[in-house]
């Protein structure tokens, strides 16, 4: 029966299959992927079940799931049933209709050899190499209601870039960030030190 399966259990399923690709996309590279666990059914019912169960222990008033371009996607979809609230997209510059607020970020790598996805394209930083990124994100200005309380999602936490950024565009339409969600933070890079809100991760490299 699933529902014996102990929340520690599920966690251990689910990085057993988080596929690791050494050196992709280049040498000194290990790149997780978390297509690979997604393919396995029980994989995904197990992370539903994680990510469900940590919001409404923590956030049971929460309101509405901010999911953020792509992988985000993911989940805010599949979040907002299980929890009976609704949900919406931050996107990239373009994509969304209607009136829309905005926000320009930058990502800055300093010395690390790590993979960055970023606008969906996979940026190899490798040691003492610097580079900035800049990108714009949207929300639609009638997607939050001022006050509403709201968990942004994304399936990793890098930088922390995009999630300040996502944070701030939140805000700015007077919605309340009870929390930003992510399934893998990679610590290396202090991406939490950049974001001023409450941050909770399943898995940690």
């Amino acid at each position: 029966n699933m529902a014996e399966v102990s929340n520690a259990d599920k966690l251990d399923y689910v990085k057993s299959k988080i596929s690791e690709y050494a050196d992709f996309p280049k040498k000194g590279i290990v790149f997780r992927d978390i297509f690979g666990a997604l393919t396995d059914s029980k994989a995904c019912v197990y992370l539903r079940d994680l990510l469900v169960r940590h919001i409404r222990d923590k956030y049971p008033d929460v309101e509405l799931i901010i999911g953020l371009d792509s992988r985000g996607f993911l989940f805010n979809l599949l979040l907002a049933t299980e929890l009976g609230v609704g949900c919406a997209p931050i996107r990239k510059k373009g994509k969304l209709a209607g009136e829309v607020i905005s926000v320009e970020y930058q990502l800055e790598y300093g010395s690390v050899s790590i993979l960055a996805n970023v606008s969906n394209v996979e940026y190899t930083i490798l040691s003492y190499s610097k580079l900035v990124l800049q990108d714009v994100f949207e929300l639609q200005r009638a997607a939050i209601k001022p006050g509403q309380k709201v968990v942004i999602v994304d399936d990793l936490l890098a930088t922390g870039g995009s999630l300040l950024a996502a944070t701030a565009l939140v805000r700015k339409v007077g919605g309340v960030v009870l929390e930003s969600l992510v399934v893998i933070e990679l610590l290396g890079l202090e991406g939490r030190k950049k974001l001023d809100c409450n941050v909770h991760s399943l898995i940690q490299y």
